[in-house]
């Protein structure tokens, strides 16, 4: 079934509102009764009331309590002074339920109270009876049914609208939610191209020279080869860390992740540099988390590169140490540390450190026992991620 397209709302239909209520008012007045003809016993004050209590219910949105004094007022003159009674109380009815339904409960229930003693009182003062004792517990009842389910409605409609702040507020959360994992995963990227740029091209640079500077030709040939083989591994671990940043069609390279794994292989990269890097490890090698098993290959790269780099070290030892929930790596080289090494800042030092307490492990860094300088980290082998601060 089609839907109306248009259907009246606001002030629109209050005014329709108004103007139906006064036409069944009208009606219902006109029509004869046993006691004569409707409309000629209903003096031009009854018509007046009729309009004014009618008329009210425009404005039942922006002044509830008002409207309902309004109609009260206006159906206590109006039935005293016309004869037939006409259904003028609808007004009053409505005004009751509608301030009820807008959080006037306190008002409409005080407007109930005061329209039946109005009613008793005048009850009580005429000669005649208008109402039998049944009659006025009836209408005390309905007055009351009508005042408890505005205040009914008025709850359900406080809470629709709790539950629609509340639903907006949990979008707005997730969006800051994702936001946030996106600029994290951002910062990831960054630090993951900055220690392979940084790393690989520190071996190129320094394997330049070395070609540039050489005598002999093997060893100008081997340097060459060096520099070959880093810039492979380079632009191979460059397409890795940016795989992620390509459209879902595209296929991104599925080479072995940097890890522990690869240890081996990252440390004859570094000795072709200049340094004799020798790897060892100790305990039962067991699987890592993933970020784990990065976080050490990553630290390393990085430790690495600081040797050649800024030392004269002729030899670099790589320990990694299984022990119980955790794995410790330290990097240990015999070379004359400098002040910037030796002092523990640069962004190399604190991307180490920070990749080691995102992981919830500590990280130390400065001259070793024997000289030269010495990077040690601990990591929990379950990962226990913390939010990094923004």
């Amino acid at each position: 079934m089609r839907a109306p397209t248009w259907t009246p709302r606001g002030r629109s239909a209050d005014a329709i509102l108004a103007v139906a209520m006064f036409a069944a008012v009208a009606a219902v007045t006109a029509v004869p009764t046993s006691r004569g003809p409707g409309p000629d016993m209903v003096p031009g004050l009854g018509w007046v009331l009729t309009v004014i209590a009618c008329g009210a219910l425009y404005w039942r949105r922006t002044h509830p309590s008002a409207v309902l004094w309004t109609t009260m007022v206006a159906a206590g003159l109006y039935y005293p002074v016309s004869e037939p009674d006409g259904p003028l109380m609808l007004t009053f009815v409505f005004a009751l339920y509608n301030a009820a339904a807008r959080g006037r409960v306190l008002a409409s229930a005080l407007g109930a109270g005061a329209a039946l003693a109005l009613v008793a009182y005048g009850e009580i003062r005429s000669d005649v009876n208008h109402l039998e004792d049944a009659a006025l517990w009836l209408l005390a009842g309905w007055f009351v049914a009508v005042v408890a389910v505005g205040g009914v409605v008025h709850n359900r409609l406080a809470y629709l609208r709790e539950a629609e702040r509340r639903a907006a507020a949990a979008e707005h959360g997730r969006e800051e939610e994702a936001r946030r994992r996106a600029t994290e995963e951002r910062l990831r990227i960054a630090r993951e191209v900055h220690d392979v740029l940084g790393h690989n091209i520190s071996l190129i640079n320094v394997q330049a020279s070395a070609a540039l500077h050489a005598g002999e030709s093997d060893r100008s040939t081997a340097a060459l080869e060096a520099i070959k083989q880093a810039s492979k591994e380079t632009l191979r671990e460059l397409r890795t860390t940016l795989g992620v940043l390509r459209q879902v069609d595209e296929l991104a390279p599925t080479g072995p992740a940097p890890g522990i794994a690869r240890l081996a292989e990252l440390a004859g990269r570094a000795t072709a540099a200049g340094p004799a890097v020798r790897t060892e490890i100790e305990g039962e090698p067991r699987p890592l988390p993933p970020e784990t098993d990065l976080a050490v290959y990553r630290i390393v790269q990085e430790a690495l590169t600081n040797v050649t780099r800024h030392s004269d070290a002729a030899s670099v030892l790589v320990r990694v140490r299984y022990t119980g929930p955790e794995v410790a790596v330290a990097i240990e080289d015999d070379g004359r540390p400098v002040p910037a090494r030796t002092t523990g800042t640069g962004s190399g030092i604190e991307g180490m450190r920070a990749r080691a307490e995102a992981l919830g492990g500590t990280f130390e860094a400065g001259p070793g026992e024997d000289g030269g300088f010495r990077v040690r980290v601990v990591l929990p082998v379950q990962s226990r991620r913390v939010r990094p601060e923004m």
